[in-house]
């Protein structure tokens, strides 16, 4: 990027709306359209699209389309859109949420493993 500051990838996506962007889905499809909206799991909805097949010898033009975030593969965005997001602190992200969400302390003698596990499997304290 050819910016120094950080920017999280959500406020790149959420900048982006009503620009023109390419997706490209983990089993080779390409949307090309305009980003209309997307959410905090980066499902997005695009305009005005061009599908192309896996192979690229196939076309559909759609009047939109709804992609689900685990099934993107990587999104391409003009250059002039990653100057307009603004700066972020990256230290504030994710204040508040107790870090990986374990919570305070352990789960006692026992704890430490999925559930169900029996007790003192994986991550306990030894006896």
């Amino acid at each position: 990027w050819s910016r120094g500051g950080a920017m999280l990838p959500l406020s790149l996506l959420r900048t982006a709306t009503g620009n023109p962007m390419l997706v490209e889905l983990k089993n080779g499809e390409t949307f090309n359209g305009t980003l209309d909206s997307c959410d905090n799991w980066m499902n997005i909805k695009l305009k005005e699209v061009i599908c192309t097949s896996r192979d690229g010898d196939r076309f559909w033009r759609l009047p939109e389309v709804v992609i689900r975030g685990n099934n993107i593969k990587y999104l391409r965005i003009p250059e002039e859109v990653i100057d307009m997001v603004p700066e972020e602190d990256l230290s504030m992200a994710g204040k508040g949420k107790g870090g990986k969400g374990y919570g305070k302390g352990g789960r006692g003698w026992g704890g430490g493993g999925p559930r169900g596990a029996p007790r003192g499997w994986g991550g306990g304290r030894s006896r």
